[in-house]
């Protein structure tokens, strides 16, 4: 990011306009619709203000001379569209002032940018490329029209009106969100949505007890719970609706050192984030003081996330957690996520079932050499099986021998799928023989072994039979 979204209040000073034609005339109307009082330097004398209306006409002064001599003191802003070779000085004076400055299409000289905006009243979505594609964020824009409600700035502005009020009869802040919160997705909500806000008003005003209302718990202070959160395999765009519903209403976060900043940056600004995980040769808190963590957030009255790469219950413990939430009487919820197993699968298509080929699927984990040779080996030598082993690189010397040894076929089709579904994901593919090199091409891990006749359907071994290490941008683009 490397423009900070923020918003100008234009009434505490005029804006500098400088530039002609519709250029300027479309940024007289967004400046006038922001209630700002604009002092336009026309550059071809033309101060033809398209029809604006006379309100918003009013706080328009249209000025005389030579805009690179005006006075800029008490000016907030500068802008320049449509002002041609006199935009480049414009910037220089008002950089040189500390002015803010904008030249429409010449990120260079500017020291802010426009967005693409949505404007319903109270509620307003700003969105930005940073300049580098004006017509992606309308893009962007367009889609936000369509899903925002017409009456979202309505329902900000009855907040609004409440916010003191509320706020005397419910101290804590925490509970006092959580009330917004309810307020806002229930039936009151919905009420001023529909343009109903007569009867939201009253069905505000005749709630007895608004701490009881924002779900507070005996003690009066706010009920504190815990989510267990699949995160995924790493594509932020695999998170479940539920996933992010939980990380935007959570007070703190506590995560695996795996999950990506991407995934992390879903959740609500102000919540604390924690790291508690670990990874492969690096010591961790434990899991007895990570059950304690969450037990104490939500004993102090937060609402919780345990956030976790892939699937809380597929090899990430997300069984003990709970057993320790449970036997603390603790409120708990479960939150599934994709498995990294089913991610690369689903990346490198392969096919972990197939008719008549492949009918069953076993789901392993093989963190250290020891965890392997604890394995039955001989349960998984069914050629219609597909194994998939989780934290399996280190092991995979031992994976191979175990089941070369239980009677499975060295050529068995094996593959070393690392960071599924991100992007610098990658592959190698061989056999089973070959199961210990194929990890040595892999550029780290965190990485999944897929075992079987299955692996020889996968987009990797349809592009190379070399075992080559193959990253998922090139299969896509093959």
């Amino acid at each position: 990011m490397r423009f900070l979204p923020v918003f100008l209040d234009l009434q505490t000073g005029p804006v500098l306009l400088v530039g002609a034609g519709d250029l300027a005339r479309a940024k007289l109307r967004l400046l006038t619709a922001a209630g700002g009082r604009v002092r336009w330097y026309s550059t071809d004398g033309d101060h033809d203000l398209g029809g604006l209306a006379a309100l918003d006409a009013a706080r328009i002064e249209l000025a005389e001379g030579d805009p690179l001599t005006a006075d800029l003191g008490g000016v907030i802003a500068v802008l320049c569209a449509g002002a041609g070779e006199i935009g480049p000085a414009m910037s220089a004076r008002a950089k040189a002032l500390g002015v803010p400055v904008n030249v429409m299409d010449e990120l260079a000289l500017s020291t802010f940018i426009f967005p693409a905006i949505v404007d319903r009243g109270d509620v307003v979505v700003a969105v930005g490329t940073g300049g580098a594609s004006p017509v992606v964020a309308r893009r962007v824009r367009e889609r936000i029209e369509a899903a925002l409600p017409a009456r979202i700035g309505d329902l900000a502005a009855f907040i609004g009106r409440w916010r003191k009020t509320i706020h005397r009869r419910i101290p804590e802040f925490q509970l006092r969100r959580r009330f917004w919160e309810r307020v806002v997705d229930g039936p009151i909500g919905a009420l001023v949505l529909g343009g109903r806000g007569a009867e939201a008003e009253a069905a505000l005003q005749d709630i007895p007890d608004p701490s009881a209302f924002a779900g507070a718990a005996a003690s009066g202070r706010a009920e504190g719970r815990v989510t267990l959160v699949g995160a995924g395999p790493g594509d932020p765009d695999l998170l479940t609706i539920k996933a992010l519903r939980a990380l935007q209403d959570a007070d703190v976060v506590f995560y695996d050192e795996l999950v990506p900043s991407e995934i992390l940056d879903r959740a609500r600004r102000d919540a604390s984030r924690i790291a508690v995980g670990r990874r492969v040769g690096k010591p961790g808190i434990g899991q007895d003081a990570i059950n304690k963590l969450l037990i104490e957030a939500a004993r102090s009255g937060q609402r919780a996330v345990r956030l976790k790469g892939g699937d809380p219950f597929v090899f990430g413990r997300g069984g003990e957690e709970v057993e320790a939430l449970r036997q603390a009487g603790v409120t708990y919820s479960v939150v599934p996520g994709i498995s990294a197993g089913l991610g690369a699968a689903a990346q490198f298509e392969v096919p972990l079932t197939f008719r008549h080929e492949a009918l069953r699927i076993t789901f392993l984990t093989a963190h250290k050499a020891r965890d392997a040779e604890t394995v039955d080996w001989s349960v998984l030598t069914d050629v219609k099986m597909t194994v998939v082993v989780y934290m399996g690189m280190t092991a995979a010397p031992a994976v191979r021998s175990g089941l070369l040894a239980a009677g499975r076929s060295p050529q068995t089709p094996v593959g070393v799928f690392a960071r599924a579904t991100q992007d610098d994901a990658q592959a190698a593919v061989g056999t089973l023989d070959e199961l210990p090199a194929l990890v040595e091409k892999i550029d780290g891990g965190p990485a999944i072994l897929i075992i079987g006749d299955v692996v020889a359907r996968s987009a990797p071994w349809r592009q190379s039979h070399l075992a080559q290490p193959v990253s998922y941008l090139q299969v896509a683009a093959e």
